[in-house]
C-alpha cells in the first residue's frame, strides 16, 4: 500500500494511466475531469480518501482498473467509496430523463440508497463530478445540455441544500438554469446587474456607518455584500407576482463577527441605526434552519428609504454556510474518517439525521426487510414548502409536513407542550398537511405533555427523534 505522504500523487498517476487515450466531449484528455474532482474535493477540505476515491471513480466503470486493484494499493476505504460511486453511476442508468428519474424507478432507486447507505462521502464525491460536468456542459449537443441540466436544477441543487453546500447550491442552480431557460437567465443576469449598479454607492455609505458603528463598541467584524443568485431570484418573484420591489433580499450585507455575543450586539447597533422591518428580523441562531444553517437576519430601512437586508454570523458559521456537511469533515477529519473505517453512523451533526435515517433504511434493506421507499424518496427529493409564524416568520418544512413538525421545528419546548393549532386564523387539527404560504400558530399548554400517539401525527425525522427522546426522558424519570 502506498504510504501516507504519496498516496495522492501515485493515485493521479495510476488514473492518467488507466485513462489513457481516452477523451471528454470537450476533446480534451479525461483525466482532465477526475483531476478537476480532486481540485474541487481539496476546495471543500475533504479527508484524503475521499479525495483519492475522487481521483479514481470512473476507472472501475470506464477502465480495466479493479477495485481489488484500488484495494491493494489504497487500502478498503478508498475502495469502498469508488464501489459506492460506480454503483451510484449503475442505478442512475436508465434514469436521464428527469420525468421519470425517481417515481417510476424503484429498482433503481432501491440501488441508489444502498450505494449512498454506508458512506455520505460517495454522494459528495457525485457532487463533485456534477459540479465539474455542469461547468462544461457546453461541450454537449443542445438536448443533453437540457436534460443533464433539468437532473441538476432538479436532485443535485436540492441536494446541496439539505446538506447545507449553500456555495456548491447556488453554483449547481445557477448553471443549470442557464441550460433550462437561457432567455429567462439573461433576463434575471441583466436585473440583477443593473439594480447592483443602482445601490452601489449607497451600500458603500451603509457599511462605511456600520462598521464605524461596530468600531465604537469594539466589536471585530468582516463586512461583504452578498448579491442574490439568479435562480433563487427567479423563484422569488414566483411568489410575489414577479414584483421585484417585494424582493428584500436581492442585495444583502454580510457581517461576521468573533462569537456569538457579538452577532447579538451587531443586530443591536444596526437597529439604532436603522428602522427594522416589521416582521423581518429572523434568528436562524437560536433556532436553526433544518440543514443546520446559522445566522440572524435583519432587514432594514435607511433615511434615504433604501432597504437593505443584513446576514450577521460567525466565522464558523460562516464556513458552515456555505460548505455545509464537507465543512463538518474539514473541523472533524479524523473522528469522521475513523467513525466510517469503524461502520458507525452515528457521528453526523443533528441537523443532517436525514443521512442516518437514509443509512439505516439501506441497512435494512441489505438485511431483507421491508422499508417505505416512498416516504423517504418523500423525505429526500420533494420541494420544501415554506410557512409562516403569525410574526411573519418563514419556517421551510419538507412536503407532507404537519403541525407537529413545524411546532419540533420552532423548538423542543413548544412541541412537548402542543394543545392544538391555528392554520390561517381558523383552529384545525393536528393530523392537517400544512401547504405552502399557511400561517400556523401554534397553542401551547404548560400542562399538556408529549403523548406516544403523536407518532402517528408526525412526518419529520427531526420532530420524531425530538418527541421519542422526551417519551423516553418520562418514562425513566
Amino acid at each position: 500500500m502506498a504510504t501516507t505522504e504519496n498516496r495522492v500523487e501515485k493515485a493521479v498517476a495510476m488514473a492518467k494511466k488507466a485513462h489513457e487515450g481516452q477523451f471528454r466531449k470537450t476533446g480534451e484528455p479525461y483525466i482532465i475531469h477526475p483531476l478537476a474532482v480532486k481540485k474541487i474535493l481539496e476546495e471543500w477540505g475533504m479527508d484524503e480518501d475521499t479525495i483519492i476515491a475522487g481521483i479514481l471513480h470512473d476507472t472501475v466503470e470506464d477502465t480495466k482498473l479493479s477495485l481489488s486493484d484500488i484495494k491493494k494499493e489504497f487500502g478498503e476505504s478508498v475502495a469502498f467509496l469508488v464501489d459506492g460511486v460506480t454503483k451510484l453511476s449503475t442505478a442512475r442508468n436508465g434514469m436521464r430523463d428527469i420525468d421519470t428519474y425517481l417515481p417510476e424507478t424503484k429498482d433503481n432507486f432501491l440501488r441508489l440508497m444502498i450505494a449512498l447507505g454506508d458512506d455520505i462521502r460517495v454522494l459528495i464525491i457525485k457532487l463533485a463530478d456534477r459540479l465539474h460536468n455542469i461547468r462544461t456542459l457546453s461541450a454537449l449537443p443542445p438536448d443533453k445540455q437540457k436534460k443533464i441540466a433539468k437532473e441538476t436544477l432538479e436532485v443535485f441543487a436540492p441536494l446541496a441544500d439539505r446538506l447545507n453546500m449553500g456555495r456548491l447550491r447556488v453554483e449547481l442552480a445557477d448553471l443549470s438554469f442557464k441550460y433550462v431557460d437561457p432567455r429567462r437567465f439573461e433576463e434575471l443576469k441583466n436585473m440583477i446587474e443593473k439594480y447592483n449598479k443602482s445601490a452601489e454607492k449607497s451600500l458603500k455609505k451603509i457599511e462605511a456607518e456600520v462598521i464605524e458603528a461596530l468600531k465604537k463598541e469594539k466589536i471585530s467584524c468582516e463586512i461583504s455584500g452578498r448579491v442574490k443568485s439568479v435562480y433563487s431570484l427567479h423563484k422569488k418573484l414566483a411568489k410575489h407576482d414577479q414584483n421585484i420591489n417585494e424582493i428584500y433580499d436581492l442585495i444583502a450585507l454580510r457581517i461576521i463577527v468573533e462569537d456569538v455575543t457579538d452577532c447579538y450586539l451587531a443586530l443591536g447597533v444596526i437597529h439604532s441605526l436603522y428602522t427594522p422591518m416589521n416582521g423581518r428580523i429572523k434568528d436562524y441562531i437560536a433556532m436553526p434552519k433544518q440543514n443546520g444553517y446559522q445566522s440572524l437576519h435583519t432587514t432594514i430601512i435607511t433615511k434615504d428609504k433604501r432597504v437593505v437586508e443584513f446576514q450577521i454570523r460567525t466565522k464558523e458559521m460562516h464556513e458552515y454556510a456555505e460548505r455545509g456537511l464537507a465543512a463538518s469533515f474539514y473541523y472533524n477529519e479524523q473522528k469522521l474518517t475513523e467513525n466510517y473505517k469503524k461502520g458507525k453512523i452515528e457521528h453526523l451533526p443533528t441537523n443532517l439525521l436525514w443521512i442516518t435515517e437514509l443509512q439505516m433504511t439501506a441497512a435494512k434493506l441489505r438485511e431483507g426487510k421491508k422499508v417505505d421507499l416512498k416516504k423517504l424518496k418523500l423525505n429526500l427529493f420533494a420541494d420544501k414548502i415554506f410557512v409562516y409564524t403569525p410574526k411573519g416568520d418563514i419556517i421551510d418544512l419538507p412536503n407532507g409536513a404537519l403541525p407537529l413538525d413545524f411546532a419540533y421545528r420552532l423548538h423542543s419546548e413548544i412541541g412537548d407542550h402542543v394543545v392544538g393549532v391555528k392554520i390561517n386564523g381558523k383552529m384545525s387539527n393536528l393530523n392537517k398537511k400544512l401547504e405552502q404560504g399557511d400561517i400556523v400558530e401554534i397553542l401551547t399548554s404548560k400542562n399538556q405533555t408529549p403523548k406516544s400517539s403523536w407518532l402517528g401525527k408526525i412526518f419529520t425525522h427531526h420532530a420524531r427523534q425530538k418527541l421519542l427522546h422526551r417519551l423516553n426522558s418520562n418514562n425513566n424519570s
